[in-house]
């Protein structure tokens, strides 16, 4: 979710540079393959040639010239334009662009200790360049004087829509600040940057730093086969015995499902929920509450009462109180079915002999084997349906059904990893789209969960298409010596997920990479992907790719029916598991006063009302939640359940008219998925459904309201 350097410097205190010495400098520059044309593919990264001692000269270079190009805007002569300030301006930076895409998707996907450091050195010159350009007084005059005219000159809706958010920008990042609160805002931005930054490694290295080996094969009882493989492999790896689980997802998850040692399961649990809150060397606890400050002093620089007030006023919510509002109504929807949800399962534990409490660790465990009772479906049995190769051929087929996109491999891009696969994207006109990276398998340098990102987004320069690269990076089941790669269902329903992100970027079409792709309002952002995974559990998109990987035979029906039979199984509980999360994210940051309490205290406090299991102590959801405090997500994780009403609302035409419908799709993609932010997205919205969304489809889809 890219823009230009000038939008992502001026929206967030993100990352980059610090210089080097001259001689170490000058000594890159020539072979430095960042400062040079790409010689690829369709000009895309050179990864096979980019080393780290790259990084440090390829930023100073790009920072230089961004200050040039900043420079030579406000030292213009000429009366200010639509096309000598806001344009000239939302093109500056092209280098800095590149490089920093480069490095900090890296640093995501494949990072290592050398990087990490890199990452903290360069963090405050990228931060001292954001302020210099959001407190550049020359150039938010000029901004300014344009914005004053925008009545009398000719812009189309595109070009009123990125003057509006340039000036914006400016007045929303300290233009207007006084000197002494500007060398304040300068301090906090500065101070914000480097915590952010640390927060996520510190989430990362808590991550990859622990392992449970298990030599005793007892203590195997219950796990799947293919996930017992994967842990004697990981064992083998490290030159360990016996077999190793870690917190990365495909091992952690199918533990806490399968495993009958209820003391391991305990043990991994505890380990997973007090990443960031040891006390150690990567303890987040106090970092939490210097960003929550940090923000807080932020906005009330810039006049808004709370960090959750300065963010809202750019989203689709709009406000505290509109996002109070969806919270409780979806919680006093949920609750009840939450609370049967709960009791199900303890009823059924004890009906199995289980006579202890019901604890955390014990939820996946006995709600799966309740699962596979009650609807004879679990991942196990799906999996082999599901190989991970079949799984792509069939997200592409859908692709090309509803938006005429053809995907062919080539193996000549370089790539970063070699689990790596890269695709040339091709519309029906034989037109080229875009590169599209996957990368889907879990390693060390790698961080947890899925995420689609750029390398380079959709735009025009001086009448030029310059096409997206695009990448999907998920964390899944890998193959094994004995079987290919076999996803689970949910697995499934993430590749969707994010493929529909993907496909937000590759369909594309505007002038001002700062307005295209997935450069929109956070709480609209997440509709073209939770759409995508309505389709999961339609009949007409199984049958084109799910056959099961040894027979060939298709996913029987009688699977598919209990799939949607289960499809709102525990929804209860998941849905007041989500409300928790955006509860959490909120009361960080809708704080009036500094925060001196403790964390684990402010936390039980703002979710109490959620948690339908006992709490534990020292395990503090905020201390590893990387989303708002590490990601963009601060004041917005309420955004996934926002978007599941416009996910939920829309996906109801697609069932209407039929889930391959062309006219439908197309009315989709021209709406939504190639016009970005050039409108707002309650206008975009309202052309594509024809009516307001209504929380009723997504209240009818998980069950808490009849039809």
């Amino acid at each position: 979710m890219k823009k230009t350097v000038y939008h992502v410097l001026i929206a967030a205190a993100i990352i980059v540079t610090n210089s080097c010495n001259n001689k170490d400098s000058k000594s890159n520059m020539e072979n430095n393959p960042l400062l040079q044309e790409w010689n690829t593919p369709h000009q895309t990264p050179p990864f096979d040639k980019i080393k780290n001692e790259h990084y440090l000269p390829a930023f100073d270079e790009g920072i230089r010239q961004a200050r040039k190009g900043i420079d030579q805007i406000t030292d213009n002569p000429d009366t200010p334009t639509f096309a000598n300030t806001v344009e000239a301006l939302e093109n500056n930076g092209e280098l800095l662009s590149k490089i920093r895409d480069v490095f900090f998707n890296l640093q995501s996907a494949e990072s290592n200790a050398e990087m990490r450091e890199i990452a903290l050195q360069v963090q405050p010159k990228l931060t001292e360049l954001r302020n210099d350009i959001s407190l550049n007084e020359k150039l938010f005059e000029r901004v300014k004087t344009v914005y004053d005219t925008r009545e009398n000159i000719n812009l189309n809706t595109e070009q009123k829509m990125l003057l509006e958010k340039t000036y914006k920008n400016f007045s929303r990042n300290g233009a207007n600040l006084k000197d002494g609160e500007r060398d304040e805002y300068r301090k906090v931005t500065e101070e914000l940057g480097m915590l952010t930054l640390k927060f996520g490694q510190n989430v990362l290295a808590e991550t990859n730093d622990y392992t449970l080996n298990i030599t005793d094969k007892n203590d195997l009882a219950g796990l799947p086969e293919n996930v017992i493989a994967e842990a004697a492999e990981t064992a083998k790896s490290q030159n360990a015995e016996g077999w190793m689980f870690t917190l990365h997802a495909p091992s952690y998850v199918p533990f806490l499902k399968y495993a009958e040692n209820r003391d391991l399961r305990e043990q991994m649990w505890k380990a997973y929920n007090r990443r960031g809150a040891n006390g150690n060397a990567y303890d987040n606890c106090e970092i939490i509450k210097q960003i929550a400050n940090l923000r807080m002093k932020t906005a009330n620089l810039l006049g808004y009462a709370t960090f959750a007030d300065y963010v809202l006023e750019e989203r689709m919510a709009q406000n505290v109180e509109n996002v109070t509002k969806l919270l409780n109504q979806l919680f006093d929807a949920a609750k009840p079915a939450a609370d049967k949800d709960v009791s199900e399962v303890a009823n059924y534990a004890k009906s199995k002999g289980f006579t202890e409490k019901l604890m955390p660790w014990d939820w996946s465990f006995y709600s799966e084997k309740l699962k596979t009772e009650k609807y004879s479906v679990n991942d196990e049995l799906l999996r082999p349906y599901f190989k991970l190769e079949n799984v792509i051929n069939g997200i592409f087929k859908l692709a090309d059904t509803l938006y005429g996109l053809k995907f062919i491999e080539n193996k000549d891009i370089p790539v970063f990893h070699p689990d790596v696969r890269t695709y040339e994207v091709n519309d029906e006109n034989g037109k080229f789209m875009a590169i599209l990276y996957l990368d889907f398998f879990p390693r060390e340098g790698k961080r947890n969960g899925a995420w689609m990102t750029s390398y380079r987004d959709q735009k025009i320069i001086d009448g030029k298409e310059i096409r997206p690269i695009i990448s999907v990076t998920c964390n899944f089941t890998k193959p094994s010596a004995a079987k290919p790669s076999l996803l689970t269902f949910g697995e499934v329903e993430t590749f969707l997920h994010e493929f529909g992100h993907a496909l937000h970027g590759i369909l594309a079409q505007g002038s001002y990479q700062s307005l295209t792709g997935t450069s929109v309002m956070r709480d609209f952002v997440e509709l073209p992907s939770q759409i995508m995974e309505n389709f999961c559990v339609e009949k007409k998109f199984l049958d084109l790719f799910a056959v099961h990987y040894e027979t060939g035979e298709l996913i029987p029906q009688q699977f598919i029916d209990k799939i949607i039979a289960a499809r709102n199984y525990n929804e209860g509980y998941a849905t007041l598991r989500q409300l928790s999360f955006g509860m959490l994210d909120m009361a960080f940051h809708s704080i009036t006063a500094e925060i001196i309490d403790n964390i684990e205290d402010i936390e039980k406090h703002s979710i109490e009302k959620t948690q339908l299991l006992p709490t534990i102590d020292k395990c503090v959801i905020a201390a590893s939640f990387s989303h708002i405090f590490s990601g963009g997500y601060a004041a917005g994780y309420y955004s996934y359940k926002w978007s599941e009403v416009l996910d939920a609302d829309a996906f109801s035409l697609f069932k209407k008219n039929g889930i391959f419908n062309k006219e439908t799709a197309t009315s989709f993609r021209t709406n939504i998925l190639e016009k970005g932010s050039s409108e707002h997205p309650t206008t975009l919205y309202k052309r594509f459904r024809k009516q307001e969304p209504s929380i009723d489809a997504l209240l009818i889809r998980c069950g808490f309201l009849k039809k």
